[in-house]
Order: C-alpha cells, then sequence, then structure tokens
C-alpha cells in the first residue's frame, strides 16, 4: 500500500512531553468495530471488559542507555610534519542499541562523522573504544568487567526517550520512573511499551476484582520503533527485527482463556505482534522464544487478539499502520481526527485507545 494513506495532520502540542498524573487518569478513545467512538478514561477499563478476558502485557524494562560522552583522539601535527600528536575532544551523544557480549555494545552515535575507528569516548570516569564503525553506527567496548557493566549503566545513563521528546527537552531523573511501566521485570528494551504505562495497582486491582486475567510475555523493543518509513511503499519496507518470548505456561493459560470464550485484550503493539507471531493458522498460540519482525498492514488477518489498547501514534509509521489493520483505515482516520479535536494527547507519555478488531 502507498505509505500516504497513512498520513494525517498532527499539530506538535498534541505529542505529551510528560505524563499525566496518575497515571490511570489519562483519557481512553473506545472505537468499536464498526466505527463507533466513545470518550472514557484509563479508569474506565474494568467496566469495559468481562470477567474471563485477558489483558497480555509486555514485562520488558527499559534500560538507561543513553550515555553523552567525550571523544578523544590524538592527530598528527600535519602542518609541522612532526610525529608528535595532540589530543582532540568532541562531544558525542550515543545510544546503545545490542548488547553483544557483557561490555560490547552496538551503538548509534550522534553527530556520527565525528567518530572514527580506534577512537575512546569518555564517560565520566568509564572508557569506550570504538572497535568498529559503519553508517552511524558503531560497535563499543566498555572498560569494565563483565559483572560492572549494569551497574555502571544504572548510574551514568538516561533514558532513550523517543526523538519527538528529546528534541523538546533532555530526559531527567522523572523519566527513570515515568519511563518504565508496573510490569518492568526484564532488561532488554531501549524503548517503553507504553500502553503499559497507563496502569497503577489500583487499576491492576479493580481488573482483578473484575475476573480478568492479567498475563505476561516480553518482547525487548528496539531501536526500529523509532526509526521513520523512508518508503514509499509499504511493501519494500524492511522491519526491525525483536527479540521476545511466550512461556509454555502464558500460551497455556491464553488459549483456555479463549476456549472458554474469554477475549485476548493485547496491551500494545508488541505483545499483539508476538501473539500474532506465535500463533499457528487455527489460531491456537505456541510458546515462543526468539526474534520476530512480522509487520502488520491492512489486509493481515489476525489470528489470536481481539481487542487492543494503545496509545495514539505518529503519523506514516509502522504502529499506525498496525491499528489500520486492527480497526480499519477509515475508522482510525475518523478516530485519530477526534482525538486531535478533542485534545487527547499522543504517543510515549499520551492517552490512549481502545480498539476493537473490524
Amino acid at each position: 500500500m502507498r505509505v500516504e494513506v497513512f498520513d494525517f495532520t498532527l499539530p506538535q502540542t498534541h505529542i505529551a512531553l510528560r505524563p499525566v498524573s496518575p497515571r490511570d487518569s489519562a483519557k481512553l478513545l473506545c472505537v468499536g468495530a464498526d466505527g463507533r467512538l466513545a470518550d472514557k478514561s484509563i479508569r474506565n477499563l474494568p467496566d469495559l471488559l468481562n470477567k474471563g478476558d485477558a489483558l497480555i502485557v509486555n514485562d520488558t524494562r527499559v534500560m538507561p542507555v543513553r550515555l553523552i560522552g567525550t571523544r578523544q583522539r590524538k592527530e598528527q601535527n600535519k602542518a609541522t610534519q612532526m610525529t608528535q600528536t595532540a589530543q582532540t575532544t568532541a562531544q558525542i551523544d550515543v545510544t546503545l542499541i545490542e548488547r553483544l557480549d557483557a561490555s560490547l555494545w552496538r551503538a548509534l552515535l550522534k553527530p556520527a562523522k565525528r567518530v572514527q575507528k580506534g577512537d575512546i569516548i569518555m564517560f565520566e570516569n568509564i572508557r569506550a573504544h570504538i572497535i568498529d564503525r559503519q553508517a552511524g553506527e558503531a560497535q563499543l567496548q566498555f572498560d569494565l568487567p563483565p559483572a560492572d557493566m549494569d551497574k555502571v549503566l544504572a548510574q551514568i545513563g538516561s533514558m532513550p526517550l523517543p526523538p519527538y521528546i528529546a528534541t523538546r527537552r533532555p530526559p531527567d531523573m522523572r523519566d527513570k520512573s515515568d519511563y518504565q511501566t508496573l510490569f518492568a521485570s526484564r532488561d532488554g528494551a531501549i524503548a517503553a511499551p507504553t500502553a503499559g504505562l497507563h496502569f497503577t495497582p489500583n487499576l491492576l486491582d479493580a481488573l482483578k476484582a473484575k475476573g480478568v486475567g492479567i498475563h505476561h510475555v516480553t518482547l525487548h523493543v528496539g531501536i526500529g520503533t523509532f526509526l521513520p518509513v523512508k518508503v514509499d511503499n509499504t511493501d519494500a519496507h524492511i522491519m526491525h527485527s525483536e527479540w521476545g518470548e511466550i512461556t509454555e505456561q502464558t500460551a497455556h493459560a491464553l488459549n483456555t482463556c479463549k476456549e472458554k470464550g474469554g477475549r485476548l485484550i493485547a496491551v500494545g503493539s508488541t505483545p499483539l505482534r508476538l501473539l500474532e507471531t506465535a500463533a499457528n493458522r487455527e489460531g491456537k498460540i505456541k510458546p515462543f522464544c526468539g526474534h520476530t519482525n512480522i509487520f502488520i498492514t491492512p489486509g493481515y488477518r489476525f489470528k489470536v487478539v481481539d481487542r487492543l489498547l494503545t496509545n495514539f501514534h505518529l503519523p506514516k509509521s509502522t504502529l499506525f499502520m498496525l491499528v489500520c489493520a486492527f480497526s480499519g483505515i477509515d475508522n482510525m482516520q475518523t478516530a485519530y481526527a477526534h482525538a486531535i479535536k478533542q485534545n487527547y494527547r499522543f504517543y510515549s507519555y499520551g492517552d490512549a485507545c481502545l480498539l476493537d478488531r473490524q
């Protein structure tokens, strides 16, 4: 499909820079299979679900992988043709995107043109060596014992906020809690599964009292969630790959839920993508452990997910394409126009919508 089909005009003022407090006071736009709209609140969620339904949440934990460092390089004095060298420095913004070994990482660099293989980047008193460099990325080897890497990241790293927030304000200590869901328990993500950010202990208690099950899966959200679609046709887009897991126990519980007439409600696009990856043609969820690069666009036939709780997404993004596949392009364009008119807040720290599958 043409990517322009998924475009809409979003005022920048609608992109939330901070979450509301308390988190379950966020607005919730309900979108029926017939396109009917209803303005609710996240706190209304227990009333919108049935006893026996199951919510599937992502328990990945965002790592503080954004670092500000100083590049150090020794350069020969070309003017005098002497062998003596002078040390030059430059500030570098680093986002660690994949752990290759205990202290070895793939990283995005900004500005990338200031860094080359053999450079050293200092993060406070921590040294990292550029051992490889290509197309805006590098491999960084930290001078740290393997057991110390996570502890040091917690001390010197900050949350890797999405660019539409980070370009308007720097991350701070509030983000270390704001940009982490209540379910976060497994380190590995560099972006939050943002639909889960709305949940509070009180909301969970109300859902459990209603008889709604809460089930955990893991999908470590990667850098691809930030990357724009740069092609004109969705067929040409290469989806990023992310690691995920559904345990045998969880797969069995969700299959049992469906067999008893319950509905599966994915809390965010990441559980949805993982569940659809793990399901067979008959709609049975199999245990899964591995990578998925499933790219869901209109025309995709959903196998297991009945409803989707998700935040509002950016124009022409893979996430907006996914919700259009789930609830219909016309329904979602109408819903988003309504959300903009009613001052809903968009994206990671914004409001949410509850979608019925068309």
